[in-house]
C-alpha cells in the first residue's frame, strides 16, 4: 500500500510519541480521574483491599456528595489556615521574584568579564534544586538521613535585615508590617534559589530585542532609564506573564508549602477522600487565581505586530 510522504511523516511522529501517550494515559490521566472520583466517595470506606480499593459513593441526597469538601473547609482547622498562608506568601514573594529576575537578567545581558560564569552561578540552583540539597541548605538536615550539618546551613541564613529592623525598633511598629518585611527580606537565599528559570526566560527575551530599537533610541538621545521603560520593558512584557504563571504554579505546587503538606499528611493517614477533596479544591483555587491575574496582566502586555 502506497502512503503519501506527508502521511508517512505524520505516522513517524505518532509512533515516536506512542510510548509517551500510553504512559500519560495510564499513569497520569487515569490516576487523575480516579482521584477526582475519590472526592465523592465515602472516606471511611475508601481503603485499600485485595485487588484494588474499596469504593463507596456518597449519597446524592441533602448534598451528601460534597461531604469531603465540607470537611476540608468547615471541619478541618488546618486546611483553611494553611491555604490563606500560602496565598499570602505567594502574593508577597511572586512580585519580588519577578522584579529580582528581571533586574539580574538586565545585568547579565550586559558585556562584562566573567559574564558566562555569572550566568552559570544564577542558573546553578535549577540544576541542583533537589529535595535533599535544598533541605540541607535550609537546615532540615534530619530529613536527609544525615546526623549533622547545622554549621553548613548557617552559611545560608540571611536574617540580618530582620535583626537590624528589630534592633532599630521598626519591627514593633505594626505586627502586619513586620510580618510583611520579615517575609520579603528574611529568605533572600530562597528568593535567589527560586529565580533561575525566570532569569533565563527574561535573558532570552532581552536578547531578542532588535538592534534597530536600541539604535533608534540612541539616535533620539534616550537615557538608560528611558530605554528601559520605553524599549526593554515593553519587549519583555510577554515574558512577565509567562514568568508570573510559572512562579505562581511553582510556589503553589511546592511540596514544602502548608497546603501540600496537609494533603500528603491526610493521604498517609489513608484518608484518601479528604485528601483528594483538599487537593482538587486547591487546584481549582490556583487556576482561578492564575486566570484572574492573567486577564489583568494581559491588558498591560505589549505584543509586537508585524
Amino acid at each position: 500500500m502506497k502512503i503519501p510522504y506527508e502521511r508517512r511523516k505524520s505516522l513517524y511522529g505518532y509512533g515516536f510519541i506512542a510510548l509517551w501517550l500510553v504512559g500519560t494515559i495510564l499513569w497520569f490521566l487515569k490516576p487523575m480521574v480516579e482521584s477526582l472520583c475519590y472526592c465523592f466517595m465515602d472516606n471511611g470506606s475508601l481503603k485499600p483491599e485485595v485487588g484494588g480499593m474499596n469504593k463507596e459513593w456518597l449519597p446524592l441526597a441533602d448534598w451528601g456528595w460534597i461531604a469531603n469538601f465540607k470537611y476540608a473547609f468547615a471541619t478541618d482547622p488546618s486546611y483553611k489556615q494553611k491555604l490563606l498562608e500560602v496565598l499570602k506568601d505567594t502574593a508577597l514573594t511572586t512580585p519580588m521574584i519577578l522584579v529580582f529576575s528581571l533586574f539580574i537578567a538586565v545585568i547579565l545581558n550586559q558585556e562584562f568579564k566573567g559574564r558566562g560564569f555569572a550566568r552559570a552561578i544564577f542558573f546553578l540552583p535549577v540544576i541542583i534544586a533537589t529535595g535533599p540539597v535544598y533541605n540541607i541548605i535550609n537546615g532540615d538536615i534530619a530529613s536527609t538521613g544525615a546526623d549533622s550539618g547545622a554549621q553548613f546551613s548557617t552559611l545560608f541564613q540571611t536574617d540580618i535585615v530582620d535583626e537590624l529592623l528589630e534592633f532599630l525598633g521598626v519591627m514593633n511598629i505594626s505586627d502586619s508590617l513586620s510580618e510583611i518585611i520579615n517575609t520579603v527580606t528574611t529568605d533572600i537565599f530562597g528568593l535567589v534559589w527560586s529565580s533561575g528559570i525566570q532569569i533565563l526566560i527574561f535573558l532570552a527575551a532581552l536578547q531578542n530585542i532588535p538592534p534597530s530599537a536600541k539604535e533608534a533610541a540612541s539616535m533620539e538621545g534616550a537615557t538608560a532609564w528611558e530605554y528601559f521603560w520605553k524599549i526593554t520593558l515593553p519587549y519583555v512584557s510577554p515574558m512577565i506573564l509567562a514568568n508570573f504563571i510559572y512562579t505562581v504554579i511553582d510556589s503553589f505546587t511546592a511540596t514544602d508549602n502548608g497546603v501540600m503538606s496537609r494533603v500528603l499528611e491526610k493521604q498517609l493517614e489513608w484518608d484518601y477522600g479528604y485528601a483528594a477533596a483538599m487537593a482538587w479544591s486547591y487546584f481549582a483555587i490556583v487556576m482561578i487565581v492564575v486566570g484572574i491575574i492573567t486577564v489583568i496582566i494581559n491588558k498591560f502586555i505589549f505584543y509586537e505586530v508585524e
